[in-house]
């Protein structure tokens, strides 16, 4: 069984190398995107294992995962859909929050998609209220890094009232300081409201929200922090800040209304 798993890789990662008529260490992440591609109108499963053996030669052979880290293999039937909340159990469950950090907190959530550890590490000049932007310092994993990201327009009005609000903050200072109040505006809301909502869930409700609304994979993946610093770095135009605000701007994402 293995001998014949290594052939049918064999064969994956030469029928590739002879389309792209290139060595692998000349390949790009690019050049991967465009021969998968290819693969959209079959099987999923024709899909996945292409992926899987060019994840095998570049990353375990080649030392190059950073051109496949970015790829995600098709969910299988087998794999049960997420289910995202409506807008109707958004706005109830906002509304049964009764502090104005959980509120800052939810649509900070929501139209970020930022993890709750790097939007709890967000300090006062990581953000760009006139943008809306945060550069958030927490660098991430080992491979990736939240580049840059956005909030819209209803966080923005709420962020700054949550900031008039609280006038001693520095530069320095967290923006959300503690874990536990919003844990507990969360709680109480989900008891008031029966919907259970977490930061991990409205992050997951941005990605689809995004792509609903037309933003290229690509692009909600920058927004949650999940492409490869090797291609922000080699692809800079594609995902300067500048690129980004446009393409966040666009899309016209609202989370209440």
């Amino acid at each position: 069984m293995m001998e014949r798993t290594v052939k049918l890789h064999v064969s994956h990662v030469r029928r590739f190398l002879l389309k792209t008529g290139k060595t692998p260490t000349e390949v790009t992440d690019e050049d991967i995107r465009s021969y998968l591609s290819m693969f959209r109108g079959m099987s999923p499963r024709t899909y996945a294992n292409n992926l899987i053996s060019l994840r095998v030669f570049f990353r375990d052979f080649m030392g190059r995962g950073e051109i496949v880290q970015s790829f995600r293999l098709p969910k299988g039937p087998h794999v049960k859909p997420k289910v995202v909340p409506t807008r109707e159990e958004l706005r109830r469950f906002y509304d049964a929050i009764d502090t104005l950090q959980g509120k800052v907190a939810f649509l900070m959530f929501a139209s970020t998609g930022l993890r709750r550890r790097e939007l709890l590490s967000v300090r006062l000049k990581d953000i760009n209220i006139e943008k809306r932007m945060i550069l958030p310092q927490d660098g991430g994993s080992r491979t990736k890094r939240t580049w840059v990201t956005f909030f819209n327009e209803e966080a923005a009005q709420v962020l700054t009232e949550y900031l008039n609000s609280n006038g001693g903050l520095t530069p320095e200072s967290k923006v959300l300081p503690s874990d536990k109040s919003i844990r507990l505006a969360f709680e109480k809301a989900r008891r008031k409201t029966g919907i259970r909502i977490t930061p991990q869930v409205l992050r997951e409700w941005f990605a689809c929200e995004m792509g609903r609304l037309g933003v290229a994979d690509r692009y909600v993946d920058a927004f949650c922090g999940r492409v490869p610093k090797s291609v922000l770095a080699r692809y800079y135009t594609d995902f300067s800040p500048e690129r980004l605000k446009e393409i966040y701007d666009s899309a016209g994402l609202r989370v209440l209304v």
